[in-house]
């Protein structure tokens, strides 16, 4: 392997995990959740892989949609529901995505040996 491949698969590795905390919180503004469901999202993921992971990740992103737009904009639960499975939407892609990633360096790791 050369440094300039491992160069750009460090930068892959850099977006990729980026985009594992953005893509939930834009998806969750595509379906409608204000800017504080964003913010709950990443929130709640944040939080649910600190205190009950792996598994809080998961539903700490909807969670925190859910309970930002409750809160914060006064909607009622079903009127929230909507963003909040945009949450969780927004991260099945974004673990999918790192999937990918992972599986394509696995793939060129085992090629190079």
């Amino acid at each position: 392997m050369t440094s300039g491949f491992l160069i750009a698969w460090l930068v892959v590795a850099i977006v990729v995990t980026v985009l594992d905390y953005l893509v939930p919180s834009w998806i969750t503004r595509s379906t409608g959740g204000s800017r504080a469901a964003a913010r709950g999202t990443l929130v709640g993921m944040i939080l649910g892989i600190i205190f009950f992971p792996p598994w809080g990740m998961i539903f700490g992103s909807f969670l925190g949609a859910l309970v930002a737009e409750v809160v914060f904009n006064g909607r009622d639960v079903a009127g929230s529901l909507k963003p909040a499975f945009g949450s969780f939407l927004g991260f099945l892609l974004s673990t999918g995505l790192k999937l990918t990633a992972s599986g394509v360096m696995f793939f060129y790791i085992i090629k190079f040996l």
